[in-house]
């Protein structure tokens, strides 16, 4: 049974960003343009998404609603994963005399936890968000000996939740995610880009694939060959 208040265990160097995951989940490309090679670009989705965040990440805003506790900004680490990064929010619910806990300096008694991870848009079909929010859950259940069956997805223009479970085929795509990422940034080989509809709303899509004329045709065959690749 673990404390919900401890601070991470250590700052190890070799650990990546938990927030990244989703970033991989979405563009493995993506991902190492901004955690290896470190290049951002704003537009209006990641402008959004910022003042979401702001509105949320108060780590000194805790709500207590009848038996429901809900922290913000919580630090979260795993060392099996090698990701350690921040939750939006955690909330707590009272637990069963007979089910693994943890506990809390603040108050009284045993909590289980359930992260909400809040997010601008919708729903969306892939499962780029349901890993951040499975590395989160699992990120608990290492560091506090619980177990996390659920939690949930908040989007903003919906304004509803998304309940996710954290099935046993996510959490094996959330490990081998978070190992793919290790061996990039071992090897800080980039990922090829590929073309896809889901690259016009790109922050980096220019960083990522400059825009190029016809009188380069030469220089198209080169990046074809050792930049990026078409997909359908």
């Amino acid at each position: 049974m673990g404390n919900i208040g401890n601070a991470l265990a250590s700052e190890d160097d070799d650990m990546l960003m938990l927030s990244g995951i989703q970033h991989f989940a979405f563009c493995r490309r993506q991902w190492a343009l901004i955690h290896i090679d470190h290049e951002w670009a704003e537009n209006r989705l990641t402008a959004e998404g910022q003042l979401l965040h702001h509105r949320v990440d108060n780590p000194f805003v805790r709500q207590k609603n009848n038996d429901i506790i809900t922290l913000r900004r919580v630090m979260l680490a795993s060392h099996r994963l090698g990701l350690q990064g921040i939750a939006d929010a955690i909330e707590l619910y009272p637990a069963d005399d007979d089910e693994p806990a943890m506990t809390h300096p603040r108050y009284d008694g045993r909590w289980v936890p359930y992260p909400v991870e809040y997010k601008r848009g919708k729903s969306k079909a892939d499962d780029c968000d349901r890993v951040q929010l499975c590395a989160q859950a699992m990120c608990l259940e290492e560091m506090h000996g619980v177990s996390v069956s659920e939690a949930s997805l908040y989007y903003g223009e919906t304004k509803r939740r998304e309940i996710v479970r954290l099935t046993d085929e996510l959490r094996e795509l959330t490990k081998q995610c978070a190992k793919e990422m290790h061996e990039i940034a071992r090897t800080l080989i980039l990922p090829k880009a590929q073309r896809q509809t889901k690259c016009k709303n790109c922050s980096l899509k220019d960083i990522c694939m400059p825009k190029l004329t016809d009188t380069t045709k030469s220089v198209v065959n080169y990046l074809k060959a050792h930049v990026y690749e078409e997909t359908t």
